[in-house]
């Protein structure tokens, strides 16, 4: 997968791509994939998008429109789209960059306005969303759903990671059960808190120290249900981002094709990662 350059906000909808994307952006480097299921012929309902607001700032989101649901690729990419222009429009009225606060303003905004436009269209599609801010050498988060965002520490440390809002997620957070049973649970797929729904709720985090080497990481749940999170920690803590990506990327689709056993776990699904680290 050679890394190419992107000039503009990157989307995916459904275009198997056999390459990754990269820009330079807010002080580092963002890296994208996004693959279809294996053997999938419907669209990829996976959407992200890389969004520089300045110099030392950036949005970086991930959306996975809900497998099952009419128009889930449509609910996905209307939400990127939506939250793309609030920022764009933000900007334009301050002619430049936006402080801390009025970003995180046009975010939370932004957000509502993409729950009311996928309500909107009435045929019950939803998404999850889940979007990093960073301002320099900080990252908040904000997400709604089951796709997650993770901070990786260069010595192995899982600094952060979100909450998915499932049953199981919560279930897994309050010690009823644990990683390996999770990502085998028969209710794995179920979400309870959706973009699209009158009852969204979006969980805001406190603003967290990036140092250097730290890889934050934005997925769709593709990532989780074939690779435990120690494994995503081995792969993606050292290296190239590229190739940590690359990595990702080939062995949980090698773990879909290859089906689930005892040891490893399979659930064939559209894969999107938004990755990023500041550069030296």
């Amino acid at each position: 997968m050679p890394p190419q350059t992107m000039d503009a906000p990157y989307f995916t909808f459904h275009a198997e791509s056999d390459h990754l994307e990269t820009r330079n952006v807010a002080g580092g480097v963002a890296v994208v994939a996004s693959r279809t299921a294996p053997e999938k012929t419907t669209a990829n309902e996976d959407c992200a998008a890389v969004i520089p607001v300045g110099e030392t700032q950036a949005i970086l989101l991930v959306a996975d429109g809900l497998g099952g649901h009419a128009s889930g690729e449509i609910a996905s990419r209307m939400a990127i789209e939506t939250m793309e222009e609030s920022l764009r429009e933000r900007a334009e009225e301050n002619e430049g960059a936006l402080d801390a606060e009025q970003l995180r303003a046009v975010i939370m905004t932004g957000i509502e306005r993409a729950n009311e436009a996928v309500m909107d269209l009435a045929n019950g599609a939803a998404t999850t969303l889940c979007i990093a801010e960073i301002q320099g050498d900080t990252v908040r988060v904000y997400h709604i759903g089951d796709s997650v965002i993770m901070l990786v520490g260069q010595r192995g440390k899982m600094k952060f990671q979100t909450l998915a809002h499932s049953p199981i997620g919560y279930a897994v957070e309050s010690g009823l059960i644990d990683e390996a049973d999770a990502i085998h649970h028969e209710e794995r797929h179920l979400i309870s808190n959706v973009l699209g729904s009158p009852e969204m709720r979006i969980e805001v985090g406190p603003p967290r120290k990036m140092s250097l080497r730290d890889t934050l990481i934005l997925t769709s749940d593709g990532l989780l249900d074939n690779l435990l999170t120690d494994e995503i920690i081995e792969r993606c803590r050292k290296g190239p981002l590229p190739k940590a990506v690359e990595r990702l990327v080939a062995d949980a689709r090698q773990r879909m094709e290859a089906g689930p056993t005892d040891d490893h776990p399979s659930k064939p699904d559209d894969l999107t990662i938004v990755a990023f680290r500041r550069s030296g």
